[in-house]
């Protein structure tokens, strides 16, 4: 029945993937069969265990080591030495009866070199002009401090953080002759991550009718499906695999997609000493912004599932505030070698700011995951650290007047990715943000109190931190100043709980 299915699979010519289902019943002739098999199996020298496995040992005439209730060489396993002998002795019976069945051993050894005979006669061979992906890793090593020309925004110009995300990927895609695939949910045009395939065919994938194409149908609204298939396009190490939902959906669903690559990543350590095989969670609409879809989608809590929530190295998170600052943070990134990047972008047009004219340093001072933004300008009467654009943006806009106006001097920092950071040497780190700062310190951040642990160590800090569940629930549906400003995050907000901080302190 498998071969008869499997010969009827290749017949099928509708240029697809298609798939076997194969009904089993688990633990067929073990004893312990269907529901009841998830778990442990027969006791330690269970009479069960040696009923099993009679048939084949009645076959061959072998017997295994086998010790009276009671009686047990290993004493129940707790010998370790004499339970490993043991477990050899068994092996060795196995083998045995391999060595009595010589025509099923050359038959099975038989397929497998036919197996083999079969591949090397279709020849196959990357197509002409098929994607190289270490072209991406080399870009990104030249030109980390040097944002492209056709990827520089001009002040005062409207764009977003998820159309330039996507700007960045077409850009490495271009480079890499299509090393880029690229899913979303329902939501390729509106997250922005269609723009990635812009300049290659038009349509989904097909590696018969249509291989020029980057955009894989992924079966519509599954997050979990389509980061698994991500994850299995980026392990190959052929391709970086994209997936984009809304941050809400795709960082909980993705959660064990991601998870089990970064497993698989660290593993193959073990065997090949080599950079881990990024794929690319990109968590759009995210954060309050989204606050016309409601609180089931414009979700703060998000970026805890995923920042700090894995090994180190193996994730990295980007909350850019401005969208001039993706480009470095997604090369920067990229040269760290993850298992996963996953960048949060919001979904709302920003006006690029004049970063100069504001006295904010160049975009490219993200690359380290934390900077100053804004240093105080004399006396400094205290530090705010931010993070997620809504709040830098009201921040700049509406609240840095206000602080201006009243003659309140702080310095501001903001966390573009805590992972970036996190990688740098620790005296760098201290360098950057002393721990001095850090208790010191109280935060704005559009995300949770969570997320803003590592940059505030003190009590006070923490009790003045702003944050999205700052008034005990979740949020309402409406335009996002309105719902920022039900959140207690909108410009003034800040302005009145920083007033609040510096007279604190003093």
């Amino acid at each position: 029945q498998i071969h008869a299915a499997q010969r009827a699979a290749l017949k099928i010519e509708n240029h697809q993937p298609t798939a076997i289902i194969y009904r089993t019943k688990k633990g067929w002739q073990y004893g312990i069969e269907g529901r009841a098999s998830h778990g442990a199996g027969h006791s330690f020298c269970g009479e069960g265990f040696y009923r099993a496995l009679r048939p084949f040992l009645e076959k061959f005439g072998l017997n295994l080591p086998v010790c009276e209730t009671g009686k047990q060489r290993c004493l129940a396993g707790q010998d370790k030495e004499t339970l490993e002998k043991c477990f050899w002795e068994a092996l060795l019976s196995i083998r045995q009866g391999l060595e009595k069945s010589t025509p099923t051993v050359k038959y099975l050894a038989q397929r497998i070199r036919q197996a083999r005979s079969r591949l090397e006669a279709q020849q196959r061979r990357p197509r002409a002009q098929a994607p190289v992906l270490s072209a991406i890793y080399e870009t990104a090593a030249q030109k980390i401090d040097q944002i492209p020309e056709e990827l520089q925004l001009v002040p005062g110009k409207m764009t977003t953080l998820r159309g330039e995300l996507g700007r960045v990927l077409n850009y490495y895609n271009k480079i890499s002759q299509g090393a880029i695939l690229v899913a979303a949910a329902d939501l390729l045009a509106s997250t922005s991550v269609n723009l990635a395939a812009q300049g290659f065919a038009e349509g989904y994938y097909n590696a018969q009718s249509n291989p020029q194409a980057r955009i894989i149908s992924a079966g519509g609204i599954c997050e979990d499906a389509m980061s698994g298939i991500i994850a299995g396009i980026s392990t190959y190490g052929k391709h970086i695999g994209v997936g984009s939902s809304y941050g809400a959906f795709i960082a909980p669903l993705g959660h064990i997609a991601a998870r089990l690559h970064a497993i698989g990543n660290q593993a193959r350590q073990a065997i090949k000493k080599e950079p881990y095989r990024p794929l690319v969670l990109v968590c759009a609409h995210a954060g309050l912004k989204t606050g016309e879809d409601g609180p089931t989608h414009a979700d703060p809590q998000a970026l805890q599932l995923l920042q700090e929530n894995f090994p180190a190295g193996t994730l990295i998170t980007l909350t850019p505030w401005d969208p001039q600052e993706m480009w470095t943070l997604f090369t920067a990134a990229l040269l760290k070698r993850p298992a996963i990047i996953a960048p949060f972008v919001t979904r709302p047009n920003e006006k690029i700011l004049d970063r100069q004219a504001l006295g904010l340093p160049p975009a490219t001072a993200a690359r380290r995951g934390v900077y100053l933004l804004r240093p105080a300008q004399n006396k400094r009467q205290g530090t705010v650290i931010l993070q997620g654009s809504e709040v830098a943006y009201d921040f700049l806009q509406k609240a840095l007047p206000l602080l201006i106006k009243e003659k309140i001097d702080i310095q501001v920092y903001y966390v573009a990715s805590t992972e970036l950071f996190a990688l740098l040497p620790p005296e760098e780190q201290e360098r950057i943000w002393p721990m001095a700062l850090a208790e010191e310190a109280m935060g704005i951040t559009g995300f949770t109190l969570p997320t803003m642990y590592r940059w505030i160590r003190s009590d006070f800090g923490r009790r003045l931190t702003m944050h999205a569940f700052q008034k005990g629930h979740y949020l309402g549906s409406g335009q996002a100043d309105q719902v920022l400003a039900e959140a207690g995050l909108d410009g003034e907000s800040q302005f009145e709980v920083i007033r609040e901080y510096i007279r604190a302190r003093q």
